[in-house]
């Protein structure tokens, strides 16, 4: 017997756990359309270079990407992250063209990275991504950022603070380099193997090290703050003025840079203060970027964006106690007193084209069987089937738990059924 088990770091998801993901995205949905988002599907592989960007020092271009070679001798990695095959479609089919300035757009599906699966953190994660392009205005960063803890206290969760920093603009970043690599390069080599090729691709990556975050050298790090532009000063200000106004409280971490290279000014997590998180603690993040446009071709336009797990984010929900609706109830159960099943078929999908939730017996089980199965459905309503009734254009029709039922006529079925679940329904075209 062949024992075929799902890659490491992957996941079957089944039943109730479903129930919880359909109701995520339902959630989405209805976030999109209120904040007139545009949902935009891109490739789950993209050439190489889309994600690979020049000297890139970030673990997920140098470490967790599955990069391979087609039969074309092409270089394509799995989408590991949702923002650069986003803007590589934007610039491509010139969406920047759009006469509406600021574009909003969202994404959800699958990304894929080679890292240690952790509960929460797995090979294949889903993400749900936000994107706002064509502007910089620090109403946009705050826009977002209260777009995605709106989300979440939506969803149920409480236990969070954001956290906020700015990278600055490129002036800032160079000379808060120059000053990193004065204050590592006498301890360099006492670092990780990571910190050692950070500290020459991009010396900000070695804020974010999490092997060495308890070394001195790391603890006595300057602050980007005290090389901070006066413009990006002013435009960080006006960004945490607006959270305040919007009745965001936030907290300055300068040590937070995010872990992808792209990122400029402002920057940002949603972090969980749940004990029952542990070190997986980050519900959402993002940043503003000022170049990703033109590198992919396009125009100078900015943007800002956040990104968030949908794995993540059930953890999270699990660690507050949320609890989701994942009952699992039938309408109608049709059953056969009759030996023509295809009569019972017929009822059953009469009642769904009608949109009512059905069961019927499709393995020709036992009356115990049978009865166990209607039981475990929590069928609401009983239809019953019988030669002669369904010949005089009736059927019997009972509420579950109840000791009386009633014969109705077919053109009665719909009104009657709606009547003993005491709701609506939307009814079904085919």
């Amino acid at each position: 017997m062949s024992n075929f088990q799902s890659p490491r770091g992957t996941q079957d998801i089944f039943y109730e756990e479903n129930k919880k993901w359909e109701m995520l995205e339902e959630l989405i949905r209805a976030f999109a359309s209120v904040y007139h988002l545009k949902l935009v599907r891109t490739p789950i592989f993209e050439h190489t270079e889309v994600f690979k960007r020049g000297n890139d020092s970030s673990d997920m271009v140098n470490k967790e990407m599955y990069t391979f070679e087609d039969r074309g001798g092409r270089s394509l990695t799995l989408r590991p992250e949702g923002t650069a095959g986003l803007l590589r479609a934007y610039v491509q089919h010139k969406l920047y063209a759009d006469p509406e300035v600021v574009s909003k757009f969202y994404y959800l599906g699958p990304n894929f990275r080679y890292e240690r699966p952790q509960k929460g953190r797995m090979r294949i994660h889903h993400q749900f991504g936000v994107e706002y392009l064509g502007a910089k205005n620090p109403l946009m960063d705050a826009e977002i950022i209260y777009l995605g803890v709106s989300f979440i206290q939506e969803l149920g969760l409480k236990e969070c603070k954001v956290l906020i920093n700015t990278l600055g603009d490129q002036e800032t970043r160079d000379a808060y380099r120059s000053l990193l690599k004065d204050h590592f390069k006498p301890h360099v080599h006492d670092l990780c193997e990571d910190c050692q090729r950070r500290y020459d691709q991009n010396p900000l990556r070695l804020l974010d090290c999490k092997v060495d975050t308890h070394h001195e050298v790391m603890i006595s790090a300057p602050s980007l703050h005290s090389v901070l532009s006066i413009e990006s000063k002013t435009y960080f200000d006006h960004v945490c003025e607006q959270l305040t106004a919007l009745g965001i409280e936030w907290e300055v971490s300068d040590r937070l840079v995010r872990g992808l290279d792209y990122y400029s000014e402002t920057v940002f997590e949603v972090v969980s203060t749940s004990a029952s998180m542990g070190s997986q603690s980050t519900i959402f993040g993002g940043g503003r970027y000022d170049n990703l446009v033109e590198y992919f071709g396009g125009p100078s336009k900015s943007g800002v964006g956040f990104g968030m797990g949908i794995e993540r984010l059930l953890v999270a929900a699990e660690a507050e106690g949320v609890e989701f609706d994942v009952s699992d109830e039938v309408d109608v159960y049709v059953l056969s007193l009759t030996q023509d099943q295809a009569r019972v078929q017929n009822v059953a999908l009469y009642l769904r084209s009608q949109g009512f939730k059905v069961e019927y017996d499709l393995a020709n089980r036992g009356k115990n069987s049978l009865f166990k199965a209607v039981e475990r459905s929590k069928a609401r309503v009983l239809v019953f089937v019988s030669e002669e009734q369904f010949q005089n254009g009736l059927l019997n029709v009972k509420q579950a738990g109840s000791t009386t039922s009633k014969d109705v006529e077919w053109g009665n079925l719909v009104d009657h059924i709606d009547h003993l679940l005491s709701h609506g329904h939307e009814h079904c075209d085919h």
